[in-house]
């Protein structure tokens, strides 16, 4: 598929997904929403990404959400926009919504609102610049606010999360705060985010895919179980893993001083 509202590339195991929609500040329309469940599959079926980070284009932010426009023309059910992805409940916008086991940086620039708030929610590592802001309109806009901010609540305070989502968007989020409540885990000059963004994905690239896949696995499980089934489901994912071989790779290249060579699958 060629792309016309996201830019792909791939470098060094690492996979650069980038919302391209800069007038509308990267709002997904519906054609986006089928290029990024496309490329979304691409990362999850080549072999050679480890690691994808996904940012947005433009100097005003990363992604507002739905582009409400569209939605207003389309009315609700017709053809295929965003209106019938919202009333089918089919919406892949990310790369948990698409099954990717991959580990995912969002990499977060000025303003993050409603749906865009998918990605961090979904991503396995948040970072964001010094100007990022969160805000969560929905409710002001007619809309139930849940997918997105049912995630956020997994990553961060509950009450902060219902303010946003009650407030209408008069709560904003800015990039101290979110640091401090736990959204992102790191605040970067806005010059150094994406370069900031492929250095943590080059630490993870360095790492064995299938034990970060496994890893990744094992604590996402874990929000959904109970402590004790977290546990065990974990402990049977470890055991399963030392049939690997980069369970021995691991161990011979550290007692050799080298590099590992993981196993590609």
């Amino acid at each position: 598929m060629t792309y016309s509202t996201i830019v792909y590339e791939v470098d060094e195991h690492i996979a650069t997904v980038m919302l391209n929609r800069p007038h509308r500040v990267n709002a997904f329309d519906s054609v986006m929403l089928l290029e990024l469940e496309d490329v979304w599959q691409r990362v999850e079926r080549d072999a050679d990404v480890r690691v994808a980070i996904v940012a947005g284009m433009g100097d005003r932010g990363f992604c507002t959400g739905a582009d409400l426009k569209e939605y207003a023309e389309a009315g609700p059910g017709a053809g295929r926009p965003i209106a019938r992805e919202w009333a089918d409940g089919a919406m892949k916008l990310t790369s948990a919504q698409n099954g990717v086991r991959k580990p995912v940086i969002a990499a977060i620039h000025g303003l993050c609102a409603g749906g865009g708030l998918h990605f961090p929610a979904d991503s396995d590592i948040v970072i964001c610049s010094d100007d990022a802001v969160f805000v969560d309109p929905h409710t002001r806009n007619g809309q139930v606010s849940a997918i997105e901010t049912i995630g956020l609540a997994a990553r961060m305070p509950f009450g902060e999360v219902l303010r946003m989502v009650l407030t209408g968007g008069a709560y904003r989020i800015d990039a101290p705060r979110a640091f401090q409540l736990g959204l992102v885990s790191e605040v970067v000059p806005r010059d150094r985010l994406l370069s900031t963004a492929r250095e943590v994905a080059a630490a993870v690239a360095r790492c064995s895919p299938a034990t970060n896949r496994a890893s990744k696995e094992a604590l996402g499980g874990a929000l959904d179980r109970g402590l004790h089934d977290a546990y065990a489901h974990g402990w049977r994912l470890l055991v399963a893993h030392h049939r690997h071989p980069d369970s021995m790779e691991g161990a011979v290249a550290f007692a050799e001083k080298r590099e590992p060579r993981w196993t590609v699958d």
